[in-house]
């Protein structure tokens, strides 16, 4: 484990603006720097740099973080791997203080990539001797240096052919890799058999698991890896590591059902496809795509089964939505999946399709009218009653402005009468993240300032002045350090802006002296308060508020809350009956009054 105050010393050391322009030419744009954000396709920059904050933000997708956060979203580092670089260049050897049995922890993790790392090699090897695999790969179109590229291999078709790779075949670790299951009377034998072998990797190109497809017709048609200390499959998808730069140059990305699919598509020069893993498309694996582009093509058959999975991707998708980022389906004729797709019509053919998508609000009004045709009054009651709840979960204000208005034209309604129906606000993004390498950037908030989002189906409000909690934490963000000179009180609301005003207070107050905003925000990347402080910041930067300013609002808006508390104090006091102050309670009265202060009126008799 890396040490917090190691965290904090190394971004007040590193310059975020020379490290982020290692990889995105910086513009000098003010006191900041801009660009076009490297995290969303843009023509007009919106990414922002702060050589003060030490802090990049884009106004146009939301991406955030500190030179930490960039270097594991942009380049795919992990997080240590991301301060072993950054503490190289800083010129800092990085501390390590480890917790009880991390080093064991580290250890078996390393120990069981290794074992999967000679299974690969293994069944690469054995690919190579099987004539059979080879001819079943051409007949599917694949050359050997796509299967190279992608390290396809073989797996034998006997109960025990992994013991040629691992000496030890009894190794509990192989077990525990998913490469060998255990069965009736402790009988061992490897879990693929007579598989193409598929080797899945993680954000920073680790084998963490395999697929495996039957050669003939067999069932389960696809096996994958179990579930393993690296691997969830609702997490992971197939061949992101590959085709991340891909999707970054084409600004889109097809997610299909199968390994052979990505593996067909690439041959035939559409290198922006990744797979899901057996499973569903999750919130997650939604998540982690539209950080890397702002478009989502999902590409399923056109049978009712197929259908059942594209609704289950919209369900999970809209949470993490925003405004600018695009869900699209693709529905193929029935009986053609992408691999036979692109085989028979070609490539122009299959991106032609790709581009001609169904957007996502036309696939949720189709899908809703066709569960409950609007044909009559209760048709329209049960679909706006089934939009309900897809509505209120868009991360998209806009979008779900704009959808709640069709189902209102769709169901005869004004807007101003299905709004209180219809309307909710719109909800964080759900975090995991996820992704991964436990990443420092998240997508909570991809979208404005929370104070000031406009709920689904409702005009744009007027901007409200901040809250005083949201004046104290966007003052105490800009100068942290200062808590240490100043009470700052909890300020009775009951928001997520109190909350992590009283988080931060906490931390400020415990962690060394001098701690910087980077730091601050890198302490809190993926806690709940999180998309609240890069919000809360962002408008700080939108605003132009410097240090000064904030140590000044910092102390006002403090003296402001004493005052709202002294006449808080006194109100309930004046309310009391006199027999049932106490003497110290009624000086209290006459020494406020005395020094003139504002006294609300008394109730009356």
């Amino acid at each position: 484990m890396i040490p917090n105050d190691f965290i904090q010393t190394l971004l007040a050391r590193v310059d975020i603006v020379e490290v982020i322009d290692r990889y995105v030419p910086l513009k000098k744009a003010g006191a900041n720097y801009a660009a076009c954000c490297p995290f969303h396709g843009e023509k007009t920059p919106s990414f922002t740099v702060s050589p003060t904050k030490q802090f990049y933000h884009c106004f146009g997708c939301g991406a955030h973080g500190t030179a930490i956060g960039f270097l594991m979203e942009h380049a795919g580092k992990s997080f240590p791997d991301a301060v072993e670089d950054l503490a190289r260049d800083a010129g800092l050897e990085v501390p390590r203080v480890e917790r009880p049995g991390e080093r064991d922890e580290r250890r078996a993790l390393d120990d069981l990539t290794e074992r999967l790392s000679t299974a690969a090699t293994f069944y690469r090897a054995q690919l190579k001797e099987s004539p059979r695999a080879i001819d079943y790969l051409k007949s599917r179109g694949l050359t050997g240096t796509v299967a190279a590229r992608f390290a396809i291999g073989y797996a034998p078709d006997e109960w025990t052919s992994l013991e040629r790779a691992f000496p030890d075949y009894q190794d509990a670790g192989l077990e525990t890799a998913g490469l060998v299951v255990k069965g009736e009377g402790n009988k061992r034998y490897d879990r693929f058999r007579d598989r193409i072998m598929f080797p899945i990797h993680d954000s920073r190109g680790r084998i963490i698991g395999f697929g495996g497809r039957v050669l003939d017709k067999g069932e389960p048609k696809y096996l994958n890896s179990p579930e393993t200390p690296l691997f969830s499959k609702g997490r992971e998808l197939y061949g992101l590591w590959l085709a991340r730069n891909a999707i970054r140059d084409a600004e889109r990305v097809v997610v299909v059902e199968g390994y052979m699919d990505v593996v067909a598509l690439a041959q035939h020069g559409v290198e922006y496809v990744v797979a899901t893993l057996g499973t569903s498309t999750t919130n997650a694996h939604a998540q982690k795509l539209l950080r890397l582009t702002d478009n989502v093509v999902y590409c399923f058959d056109g049978d009712a089964a197929g259908r059942k999975a594209a609704w289950r991707a919209l369900e999970n998708t809209l949470p993490v939505l925003a405004d600018g980022k695009n869900a699209r389906f693709l529905f193929l004729p029935d009986g053609e999946d992408p691999d036979d797709y692109v085989r028979r019509r070609g490539r122009a053919a299959f991106e032609d399709a790709v581009a001609r998508a169904t957007p996502l609000s036309d696939f949720l009004i189709a899908e809703l009218s066709a569960r409950h045709p609007p044909t009559s009054d209760e048709g329209r009651a049960a679909l706006v009653a089934a939009a309900r709840p897809l509505v209120s979960q868009i991360g998209a204000p806009v979008l779900a402005a704009l959808i709640t208005r069709r189902i209102a034209e769709i169901a005869g309604l004004s807007e101003a009468q299905i709004a209180p129906i219809v309307q909710a606000p719109s909800r964080p993004r759900a975090g995991d993240d996820r992704d991964h390498a436990p990443s420092r950037m998240r997508d909570d908030d991809r979208r404005a300032d929370p104070a000031f989002r406009p709920r689904s189906g409702s005009r744009l409000p007027v901007r409200r002045a901040p809250s005083l909690a949201r004046q104290l934490l966007q003052a105490l963000l800009l100068q942290p350090s200062i808590v240490r000179d100043i009470d700052i009180p909890a300020t009775g609301e009951n928001s997520p802006d109190a909350a992590a005003l009283a988080a931060v207070v906490e931390h400020c107050a415990s962690a060394q002296a001098g701690i910087t905003t980077p730091a601050l925000i890198q302490a809190f990347s993926g806690t709940e308060h999180e998309a609240t402080l890069v919000a809360v910041l962002a408008a700080a930067e939108d605003h132009g508020l410097t240090a000064e300013q904030a140590e000044t609002q910092l102390r006002e808006g403090v003296e402001r809350w004493r005052e709202q508390e002294e006449q808080r104090q006194l109100a309930a006091l004046l309310a009391t009956p006199l027999d049932q102050l106490t003497a110290e309670q009624r000086e209290l009265i006459a020494r406020r009054l005395g020094a003139g202060r504002l006294v609300p009126k008394a109730p009356a008799a």
